[in-house]
């Protein structure tokens, strides 16, 4: 066998993400498990339906990035390569950055008068 160590890899990588008015915070994994989901009471006024549309969509923000992530860290200490990290349907950074702006740009509008070409 070789004597080349094998690195130390996380199986799961987190992401948190909060609010605008930082009243709900949620961290999920890269798979998508929400681990953690922290809100203020007055959140409560909105209503549940509004309460929970935030935090899936808080949720799906997280999970991007904690993929993102996790990405990079297979990438550099284990070496996967590209290939196959895309495979695994793990977004690159560039990738993660573009879903989360489209998935804001859906709850908020688009916040820029300029369009892409």
């Amino acid at each position: 066998m070789s004597d080349t160590p094998i690195p130390e890899v996380p199986n799961v990588e987190t992401a948190v993400s909060t609010n605008r008015s930082g009243t709900i915070s949620v961290r999920a994994t890269s798979m998508g498990l929400p681990i953690a989901l922290k809100f203020e009471r007055s959140e409560y006024q909105y209503g549940a339906q509004a309460l929970a549309d935030e935090i899936l969509r808080l949720t799906r923000r997280s999970t991007i990035a904690a993929a993102a992530r996790l990405r990079e860290v297979y990438s550099e200490q284990a070496g996967i390569p590209d290939a196959l990290l895309d495979k695994m349907n793990l977004p690159t950074r560039r990738q993660a950055v573009d879903e989360l702006d489209r998935i804001d740009d859906a709850d908020t509008g688009q916040t820029s008068w300029m369009r892409p070409l």
